[in-house]
């Protein structure tokens, strides 16, 4: 059974600093690209992910809204995914998920990368304020 835990959010001032981590199980992890959602409150989650790893580390992906700012990655012997935002902004509160998510990151791609499992974690919050 797939269960994703995510953990590290917490309120900041904007222009901080906040690590996601995601932990997963239940499924061959280091055969999976993974991803972050994130969901606005008092509105839908996001169909697309806003940055993308491939199962191996090597491609990565960025939502042009965190490019520069967030940094994914991976570590396949922990089974853990992680997120790092700096230079936080008010636009980035959220709750944030982790999933697998298809197709695998590439340069060549430009259709967006989606939950491949449908399943979703509990989410951790960020709340960044000004």
């Amino acid at each position: 059974q797939v269960h994703l835990e995510e953990s590290g959010g917490g309120s900041v001032q904007a222009g901080g600093s906040l690590r996601l981590s995601c932990t997963a199980s239940g499924f061959t992890f280091a055969t999976y690209a993974m991803g972050w959602f994130r969901q606005v409150p008092g509105k839908e989650r996001e169909e697309k992910a806003i940055s993308s790893i491939g199962f191996s580390g090597q491609n990565t992906y960025y939502a042009d809204s965190v490019k520069g700012r967030f940094t994914i990655s991976r570590d396949n012997a922990k089974n853990t995914l992680y997120l790092e935002m700096q230079n936080l902004q008010s636009e980035d509160s959220a709750i944030y998920y982790c999933a697998a998510v298809t197709p695998e990151p590439s340069e060549y791609w430009h259709g967006g990368y989606f939950n491949m499992k449908g399943v979703w974690g509990q989410g951790t919050q960020v709340i960044v304020s000004s």
